[in-house]
């Protein structure tokens, strides 16, 4: 989609850009972070998603003269700031982690070290498509995990919060383990499946519903499924059901696929309704439920009711997050050079967790001789772990918390992007992102990724980190 972004941006950024340009501060190297401080619903993991939107936006950013001429009738910005915006070229590097990893509280997910100017006009767009698919990301795989292998299909766009939220959350929900949508636009632009049968409204257009099943049936007998709840889910819709497959189906040499059932009591239905497609031999005929669901309803009618329900149509509460729709990354300064030397900086708060991690950074990712995470450790940009030797694990706010491992393993999870403004990153597939989700989530314990009361994953910083961020805070208090 080739629209013109450049003006999405947060008016303080734009003030804050003439001010550094207006005191020749402009092409001053800073380094910014995107980190988020806490994980949706309390869980104990997310799902990093919206770097694909967040190149695209940056390959295609400049300022037309029609933008130009917005900003001059504001009155605010002086013309030696428009003309560098009118040949604005983006110059900088950026880090990110890649898409489909899970992710924990305080890491950095996207780093952009350049003039400082040109860290700043991007900062909108960068969190608000990193927020976003994140978010839906994250909702998506805490879904999909308590479907306990169920296929789950993402139905939400018609509640979306608008178009972009449709079709960017029906990419996110993919990246989270959805095996389709509904939204036949997202099949086009990014090659997720698009499925569906029919609503209540075709059933209600024929005279009964029994011929309504029965022109569905016609019309795709390769797929039918049938929407059953519209009347009478177990004295009409399934005895209807069942009575197309033996006289219109099964005639022909094929059979029912499926039903579906979108409102009632779930639980008692599906039970109801399978017993009565087995008694009718259709023991291989599925049944959807769909309705408001979410991963705490879907786990109650697994767990804890004995649903009999093969897939799971998930609509508003996945691709708004409704729980908690707000994933809460910011962007924050972190180092700004000076004399040829990047000088860490760290904002501080009287609410400890609002106090910044200074400083260009680098993020690793600890794993054990089985392959499982152990934890992440924030470090210098420029630290190397090295492998062959002992490397001591310690709580940053708990320093007396350590731990010594050996035989491990060390990945970093920052990779570069751009260079210098050029693209370097490979773009992958949408299937390999989904697929690095899958691998990566197997590597975590799964008291992290429980649904409730999840053990916190360690995030820890290297010694050198620590010791930098203790002595600004110290150096700032007095």
């Amino acid at each position: 989609m080739n629209r013109d972004f450049s003006l999405l941006v947060d008016f303080y950024e734009l003030t804050m850009s003439n001010g550094y340009f207006k005191d020749n501060r402009h092409e001053e190297i800073a380094v910014f972070d995107v980190f988020f401080r806490s994980v949706p619903d309390e869980g104990g993991y997310a799902i990093f998603a919206g770097l694909e939107s967040v190149i695209n936006y940056i390959k295609n950013l400049k300022f037309d003269e029609d933008d130009i001429a917005f900003l001059r009738s504001k009155n605010v910005f002086s013309e030696g700031f428009l003309d560098y915006l009118r040949h604005f070229k983006f110059s900088s590097d950026v880090y990110a982690i890649e898409e489909g990893t899970p992710v924990f509280p305080n890491e950095p997910l996207f780093i952009i070290k350049g003039p400082i100017i040109e860290c700043q006009l991007i900062e909108t767009m960068v969190l608000l498509s990193i927020n976003h698919q994140s978010l839906i990301a994250t909702k998506a795989s805490r879904i999909v995990r308590e479907a306990k292998g169920r296929p789950v299909f993402e139905f939400g766009a018609r509640r979306a919060h608008s178009y972009d939220a449709a079709n960017l959350g029906a990419r996110s929900a993919y990246i989270g383990g959805v095996v389709g949508t509904s939204n036949t636009l997202a099949e086009k632009m990014f090659g997720i499946p698009a499925l569906g049968t029919m609503a209540h409204s075709y059933v209600q257009s024929f005279d009964s519903e029994f011929e309504a099943f029965k022109s569905y049936a016609l019309n795709y007998p390769e797929n039918t499924l049938l929407l059953v709840d519209t009347y009478d889910t177990l004295n009409q819709g399934i005895p209807n059901a069942i009575r197309v497959h033996n006289e219109v189906l099964k005639p022909i040499g094929k059979s029912l696929k499926g039903v579906r059932i979108d409102s009632g009591d779930l639980a008692y239905l599906s039970k109801k309704v399978r017993i009565m497609l087995d008694n009718a031999g259709l023991s291989e005929t599925k049944i959807t439920v769909s309705n408001a669901l979410d991963e705490f309803l879907i786990r109650d009618l697994i767990v804890h009711q004995d649903a009999q329900i093969d897939s799971f149509g998930v609509g508003e509460r996945l691709i708004t997050a409704r729980s908690e729709a707000v994933f809460g990354g910011v962007f924050k300064l972190s180092a700004l050079e000076v004399n040829k030397k990047l000088v860490p900086k760290i904002k501080i708060s009287d609410n400890v967790a609002k106090t910044t991690i200074p400083g260009f950074k680098q993020l690793y990712r600890f794993y054990d001789e089985n392959n499982m995470a152990i934890a992440d450790v924030i470090t210098l940009h420029e630290e190397v772990i090295d492998e062959s030797k002992p490397y001591t694990l310690f709580d940053p706010m708990h320093t007396w918390k350590e731990k010594i491992v050996e035989n491990y393993k060390a990945v970093p999870l920052l990779v570069k992007i751009f260079d210098k403004g050029q693209l370097v990153y490979q773009l992958p597939t949408l299937q390999e992102i989904r697929k690095r989700k899958e691998v990566l989530f197997e590597t975590l314990w799964k008291e992290v990724i429980r649904l409730k009361n999840p053990h916190e994953y360690y995030v820890d910083l290297s010694k050198s980190l620590w010791d930098i961020r203790q002595e600004l805070m110290i150096k700032h208090k007095n």
